[in-house]
C-alpha cells in the first residue's frame, strides 16, 4: 500500500486537531470490532510512512472508533492457512518492524484504550510511549496468546519485560490472563485511567508533558542479569510445568526460554520470537487450539436474534438451582428464586454474595447484583419471568409434577426451560397441556465456571421455543450447544462411561492415584476418581442407573459400596475414594505410574462414545460435538476433541486399539461402525 493509498483508507481515519496532534482512528469496516488483520496492519504501514516524514508534529494519538473495545488482536482466522513456520515467523517480523517504525516515530505516542486490548492491540499499544485506559473494572487488557497454543509476535515479549520487569511480564503471557483498567495501572501497563469521555483530554495531557516512559524498579530490572536468569528461568519453568506439560502446551515454555536465553533485550530478542511464533503457528496444538476458537465464536453466534430476556425464575435453590440464579443475576437479569422454606434458600443467597464479591469490582456492583436476586418461596415471580428454569431433585415425579404447577402460572411466551441431566425431555413433557413449550437448559457444575450449557429439544419442542433458549443462554455469557432429547444429552453420555471404565480400572487393580495420573498425563485437567468425588457418588449412580439401559453400562460394584458406606465424595465428611483436606485429595505418594494401554482404556472409552452420540444424531455436526466435548468436560484442548484426536491418531489405530482392549476388556471396547463414516478419509 502506498502513501497516496493511506488517504482511501477503509479502516484508519487519519485526522489532525487544532493543536496539531494527529489522531489515528481505527473503525474496522463491515466489522463489530477491531482486528489486526493483513489489510488493517497494510493501511497503518502506509499511514506510518507518510508521519515519519512530518518531522514537526507535536504527537500521535491512535484509538479505536469501536465502542467494542480498542483492539481485539490479530485476525484469528488469517492463521489456518498458515503452513510454514520461516513465511508465519517472516509475518510476525513484519508486524515487528511495523511497531518498531511506530516506537521510533519523532515525536511522542499514546495509545487509548476504551476497553479490549488484547494480544496484538495490546503490543501495537506497547509500541506507543504512552498508553491510557478508559476507566473500568472489566479485565480487557492482556496478552492471551496462549489460550491459542502460541505467544506475543509483534514484540509483546520483549516490551513487556522492559515496561514491568520479568516476573510481572512473565506472569502475564504466562497465564494469559486479563487485568481490567485498575489493575494495569497499579501494574504499570498503562500510564494514566479516566473516566470515559475524559480519555482523549487525558492523552493530549500526556503528550504535551511528554514524561520519561515508564521503567520497572531497579531490582526486577536486576533479574535480567544474564547470570541471574537460569536460576529464575528454572524456577518458573518448573510452575508452569506443573500447569502446562511442554509436550501439550509448548509456547509457556518458549516464553521462558526466548527470556532465558535474551532477557529481553536487543535485535536477537526479537528474532528469536519471530522464529520461535513461525513453528508455534504450525504446530498442531496452535491448530487445534485456533480450531476452538473459532468454535466458540461459533457456538456464540448459533442464536437467532432475540428479544432479550429481562427476568427469570428458578425453582430450586440447591447449589445447581442456587447458582444458576446467582449467575443470571450477575449478568444484569431480575431474578425470583424459589424453594420449599426460606431455610433452603440462605445458602444460596451466601454463594451468591461470594460470587458477586468476586466477580463485580466495580463500586456499587456486587450490591446492586444482590437487590436484582431476590427469594421467592410462593413462587410470585413465575407470571411475569421470561424464563422459568426447574432445576430440582432429579427425579421424574417431582418434575412433572412441578411443571404442571408452572404452566398453569406461566405467560404464555414464558420459556418453560428444565435444568435435568439425564431425563429425555419428553418423558417431562408430557405433564404439560402444551408440550412444545419445554426445553432443556442444562448448566454444569460449578456454574460460574463451565462455559457450556446443552440446549436440548425434544421432538415437539417448539422451534421459535429453542431458538429463544439459545439467545438466553448467550445473553448470559454461555456457550450454547443445541442438542437432541436422548440418555445423557451430550456430555453426561461420553463422560459417564469414561468415569464408570476408571472405577472399573480400579477394581482390575489400579490404585487411585494411578488412575487419575493416566487421565491428567493424557491431558485432562481433572482425574476421572477424582471428578466422580466432586460430582458426588450418589449422583453418579443415581444419573448411571437412569442410562444403564439405554446405553448398556453398568456402575461397578465398588461405586455402589462407597455410597452404600456413606462416603459421597467431597460433599461428606468421610470423603469418598479419596479423603479431603481444604478441598484438596489426600493422595498416596507411591504409585505405580500409568502404562499406554490404561490411559487408552480410559480415553478411548469416551472417544468411542463419542461416535455413538454423533451416530445417534444428538448432535448432528462433528465440530461442535467436539466443541461440547471440551467446553463441557475440559477434555484436552491441546488435541481439539475426541474427534479431532481420533482423526489425527488415523481409522487403524483407533480401531486396531479399541479392538486389543475389547480382546482384553470386553464388548464395551467394540468399535463404534459410525468410525467408518467419520474417519473414511483416513
Amino acid at each position: 500500500m502506498t502513501e497516496a493509498d493511506a488517504a482511501r483508507a477503509r479502516h484508519w481515519r487519519v485526522t489532525y486537531g487544532s493543536t496539531g496532534h494527529c489522531w489515528l482512528t481505527l473503525d474496522k469496516a463491515e466489522s463489530g470490532s477491531n482486528t489486526l488483520s493483513s489489510d488493517v496492519m497494510a493501511e497503518l504501514e502506509a499511514i506510518v510512512s507518510r508521519l515519519e516524514r512530518e518531522s514537526d508534529l507535536p504527537g500521535v494519538v491512535i484509538r479505536s472508533a469501536k465502542h467494542s473495545g480498542f483492539i481485539l488482536g490479530a485476525d484469528v482466522r488469517e492463521f489456518e492457512g498458515l503452513e510454514d513456520p520461516v513465511a508465519a515467523g517472516q509475518l510476525a517480523a513484519n508486524g515487528q518492524a511495523l511497531f518498531q517504525r511506530i516506537e521510533d516515530l519523532p515525536c511522542p505516542t499514546v495509545a487509548v484504550l476504551n476497553g479490549f486490548a488484547l494480544g496484538g492491540g495490546l503490543e501495537l499499544a506497547l509500541a506507543c510511549r504512552y498508553r491510557v485506559a478508559v476507566e473500568g473494572y472489566e479485565r480487557c487488557i492482556g496478552l492471551p496468546e496462549v489460550q491459542l497454543g502460541i505467544h506475543p509476535g509483534f514484540g509483546g515479549t520483549v516490551r513487556t519485560v522492559q515496561l514491568l520487569g520479568p516476573l510481572k511480564a512473565l506472569d502475564l503471557m504466562l497465564t494469559g490472563r486479563s487485568l481490567s483498567p485498575v489493575e494495569a495501572l497499579r501494574a504499570g501497563l498503562v500510564d494514566r485511567i479516566a473516566p470515559e469521555g475524559e480519555e482523549t483530554a487525558a492523552a493530549l495531557k500526556l503528550l504535551r508533558r511528554s514524561p520519561p516512559p515508564r521503567r520497572p524498579p531497579w531490582h526486577l530490572r536486576l533479574l535480567n542479569a544474564e547470570r541471574l536468569r537460569p536460576f529464575v528461568a528454572r524456577k518458573v519453568r518448573r510452575q508452569t510445568r506443573r500447569k502446562a506439560r511442554p509436550e501439550h502446551y509448548p509456547a509457556p515454555h518458549a516464553v521462558i526460554d526466548l527470556w532465558e536465553r535474551h532477557g529481553g533485550e536487543g535485535a536477537d530478542a526479537y528474532r528469536a520470537e519471530a522464529e520461535s511464533i513461525g513453528r508455534l503457528l504450525i504446530s498442531p496444538t496452535s491448530k487445534n487450539l485456533v480450531r476452538l476458537f473459532l468454535l466458540r465464536e461459533r457456538l456464540r453466534n448459533l442464536a437467532p436474534k432475540s428479544a432479550a430476556v429481562s427476568r427469570v425464575h428458578v425453582v430450586g435453590a440447591g447449589v445447581m438451582g442456587g447458582d444458576i440464579a446467582a449467575w443470571c443475576a450477575l449478568k444484569g437479569l431480575n431474578v425470583t428464586m424459589q424453594d420449599r422454606e426460606e431455610k433452603y434458600l440462605k445458602p444460596a443467597f451466601e454463594r451468591a454474595k461470594e460470587l458477586f464479591g468476586k466477580r463485580l469490582k466495580g463500586p456499587g456492583a456486587a450490591a446492586a447484583a444482590s437487590r436484582r436476586l431476590v427469594g421467592d418461596v410462593p413462587g410470585e415471580g413465575i407470571p411475569d419471568s421470561d424464563v422459568v428454569i426447574e432445576a430440582i431433585i432429579e427425579d421424574l415425579d417431582a418434575k412433572r409434577s412441578l411443571f404442571s404447577d408452572i404452566e398453569a402460572r406461566a405467560g404464555s411466551t414464558t420459556i418453560l426451560a428444565t435444568n435435568t441431566s439425564s431425563i429425555r425431555i419428553e418423558t417431562i413433557a408430557s405433564a404439560l397441556k402444551k408440550p412444545s413449550r419445554l426445553v432443556g437448559i442444562h448448566f454444569f457444575n460449578p456454574v460460574a465456571s463451565m462455559p457450556l450449557v446443552e440446549v436440548i429439544r425434544a421432538d415437539k419442542t417448539d422451534p421459535d421455543v429453542v431458538d429463544r433458549a439459545l439467545a438466553f443462554v448467550t445473553q448470559i455469557g454461555k456457550l450454547p450447544l443445541p442438542c437432541a432429547s436422548a440418555p445423557g444429552f451430550v456430555v453426561n453420555r461420553i463422560l459417564l462411561p469414561y468415569m464408570l471404565e476408571a472405577l472399573t480400572a480400579h477394581e482390575d487393580g489400579h490404585s487411585l492415584e494411578t488412575v487419575d495420573a493416566a487421565a491428567k498425563r493424557f491431558g485432562m485437567p481433572m482425574g476421572p476418581i477424582e471428578l466422580a468425588d466432586r460430582v458426588g457418588l450418589d449422583t453418579a449412580l443415581h444419573v448411571a442407573g437412569i442410562m444403564a439401559e439405554p446405553l448398556g453400562v453398568e456402575p461397578p460394584e465398588v461405586l455402589h459400596e462407597m455410597v452404600d458406606a456413606g462416603r459421597l465424595g467431597v460433599k461428606s465428611e468421610a470423603g469418598g475414594f479419596y479423603r479431603y483436606e481444604k478441598g484438596r485429595p489426600v493422595r498416596s505418594a507411591a504409585s505405580p505410574e500409568p502404562d499406554e494401554e490404561l490411559i487408552d482404556r480410559l480415553i478411548l472409552r469416551l472417544v468411542n462414545e463419542a461416535a455413538a452420540c454423533f451416530s445417534d444424531g444428538v448432535v448432528d455436526d462433528l465440530d461442535l460435538l467436539d466443541a461440547g466435548v471440551v467446553f463441557g468436560t475440559g477434555f484436552a484442548p491441546f488435541t481439539g476433541g475426541p474427534i479431532q484426536y481420533a482423526r489425527s491418531r488415523g481409522r487403524a489405530d483407533i480401531i486396531g486399539r479399541l479392538e486389543r482392549l475389547e480382546s482384553r476388556f470386553g464388548r464395551r471396547f467394540h468399535p463404534h461402525p459410525a468410525w467408518a463414516e467419520i474417519l473414511a478419509e483416513e
